[in-house]
């Protein structure tokens, strides 16, 4: 397994990505998961641990950061921004089918809690995509918006509205932007103060993350509904739930897949959030997804996916 850092061009900015490459080359070329993080996340942030398992188990990795964030240039910094980031994986896509050694028929998409929706999305734009994992992935806005409500009040919800509309009006003055933390203790201003987010995501931080997005990020959540577009997925998916999610609403996830029908593969973990980047639970996700996607990027299953393609 090799590691190497490239570039690729989404909208005219230069974003960093790594290619992890498989050890032996395959008739036709090797199949290559494409993978972004989640809310506010970079590459080097507890995605490696996916990567290189995949890498070494024969599949090429495509790891790479959103404009704005990391090591890719763009600005606003830090602004999670719905349409930039899945036109940001339309561009890995095809970045990835270029690469050399890379079967193009044979791109999976990877995501994870907000990417996990991303993934769901692009893959029914992008009808070429051969799967997509979805792990622990935020599929409806309007149920995270009620669950937040739920857990921290209707007052939690105001105060991120105000810190929201303080930025917008930051950006209509060009200002710079008005910042607010990812994560933080219950009650504070960031965006997931759930018990435990802070200390999850402070331990497998990588050097490129910072802990603060635009705060006009906040008036978007609700519009992010990536289950509106499960019907239209034309290839296999297996979205993993994480039965206590506190941060992504699993009943979201559960009707995400039901809409997508026999396509989808549902599997469900005891776990909140956060317990899928490390440990025991990390490495039983793992070993779903690569038993799925071995499976179902195998040559021998490509004429099954042509005929999911013809019958949706």
């Amino acid at each position: 397994m090799k590691r190497n850092a490239i570039t690729f061009t989404s909208h005219g900015v230069r974003c960093a990505a790594w290619h992890l490459t498989a050890g032996k080359d395959a008739p036709g070329g090797r199949p290559c998961v494409v993978m972004a993080h989640g809310f506010g996340g970079t590459r080097d942030t507890g995605l490696l641990g996916y990567a290189e398992s995949f890498a070494d188990s024969g599949l090429d990795a495509f790891v790479f950061d959103y404009r704005g964030f990391g090591e890719s240039e763009g600005a606003p910094r830090q602004y999670v921004s719905v349409r930039r980031q899945r036109q940001d994986y339309h561009a890995a896509i095809a970045a990835a089918r270029h690469l050399p050694g890379v079967d193009p028929g044979r791109i999976a998409l990877w995501g994870t809690s907000y990417s996990g929706g991303h993934v769901v999305a692009v893959a029914a734009q992008d009808r070429r995509v051969a799967a997509i994992v979805s792990l622990t992935p935020a599929m409806d806005g309007f149920a995270t918006l009620a669950q937040l409500a739920r857990y921290a009040g209707v007052g939690q919800l105001a105060r991120a509205a105000a810190h929201g509309l303080r930025d917008v009006a930051r950006a209509l003055t060009e200002r710079t932007p008005y910042h607010v933390p990812i994560v933080g203790p219950p009650g504070s201003a960031a965006m997931m103060s759930t018990p435990g987010a802070e200390e999850a995501c402070l331990s497998m931080a990588g050097p490129t993350w910072r802990n603060e997005v635009c705060a006009r990020t906040a008036l978007e959540v609700g519009l992010n509904r990536p289950i509106t577009f499960a019907s239209r997925v034309p290839c296999p998916m297996l979205v993993q739930v994480g039965t206590n999610d506190r941060v992504a609403p699993p009943a979201a996830a559960r009707r995400t897949a039901a809409k997508a029908g026999q396509l989808a593969q549902l599997r469900e973990y005891p776990v909140d959030h956060f317990d899928v980047y490390h440990g025991p639970w990390q490495q039983r996700a793992l070993a779903d997804q690569l038993e799925f996607l071995t499976r179902v990027l195998d040559p021998s299953c490509a004429g099954a996916r042509v005929r999911y393609r013809e019958v949706i």
